[in-house]
């Protein structure tokens, strides 16, 4: 696909050929006519340069034990995720204050701090052992979670989108690629609100490892390029309110930090 002279993005016969349409129809290009302007697309900085084009951000949930006995949960259980819109991430650039609303419908809005991993090659049934071959880099973010509607959802059965999803729910700091690093399997990440600590951990307390976490996840999706995986949060989660500052911290990588207005 290219976008011509006048803006219109239009379909060339290789894209068609490659969707599966016929050769005389690949043969012709079709203009995509947009009845309403299109969403700009999710990027998030790429430390060094460059912007890293967001597909969907997927999340794993309860994947440090305490953190799952502090939500009244033990033992290891299989991993299971949740999804965000690309739409919710807030890319925060290198040495800049993001800044992220109150959102409505909640008293309790809660920090999760996390490794995110950045997919640079896709793939479906990818093994544990070739997971690092798809992974473009790492990067700090944040799971906000409004943790109200999060407990009635799950006492009502309910999924928990409105809980996890909602708008400016994901900011992330500058990915650092990971060429040359290799996984990250190790390392110190925190959180403090105005200073003060919240969280702490290190990422060889995770229960799934980013190996085997894209393992379970390509079985159920096939994984593209561009995806992002939250690799869940650390003990010590807690409430914000407007006028916070969100310091969030992963050993190696750019800070992340956050303000609530």
């Amino acid at each position: 696909m290219c976008v011509d002279a006048r803006g219109i993005i239009v379909a060339t016969p290789a894209f068609l050929e490659h969707a599966g349409m016929s050769s005389a129809a690949a043969a012709m290009e079709a203009p995509m006519n947009f009845v309403i302007p299109p969403a700009p697309p999710a990027a998030v900085p790429v430390h060094g340069g460059g912007l890293f084009p967001v597909h969907r951000i997927y999340c794993v949930g309860r994947n440090y034990a305490e953190h799952a006995r502090e939500m009244g949960f033990s033992d290891r259980e299989p991993p299971f995720f949740f999804m965000k819109p690309a739409d919710a991430l807030v890319a925060v650039a290198e040495g800049q204050t993001g800044q992220i609303d109150y959102p409505g419908l909640t008293q309790n809005l809660h920090h999760e701090v996390e490794l995110v991993v950045a997919i640079g090659k896709g793939g479906r049934d990818i093994p544990a052992s070739d997971a690092a071959q798809h992974v473009y880099g790492h990067a700090v973010g944040l799971d906000m979670t409004r943790r109200d509607l999060q407990a009635q959802m799950k006492k009502d059965g309910r999924p928990w989108c409105i809980a996890k999803g909602f708008e400016q729910s994901a900011p992330v700091g500058p990915i650092l690629a990971a060429q040359g690093r290799g996984p990250m399997t190790s390392g110190a990440i925190t959180l403090a609100v105005n200073g003060q600590p919240r969280q702490s951990g290190d990422l060889r307390e995770l229960i799934w490892s980013v190996a085997e976490t894209i393992a379970h996840l390509s079985r159920a999706w096939t994984l593209q390029p561009g995806d992002l995986i939250f690799t869940g949060t650390p003990a010590g989660v807690g409430a914000v309110v407007r006028g916070d500052v969100i310091q969030a911290r992963i050993e190696g990588l750019p800070a992340l930090n956050v303000a609530v207005r």
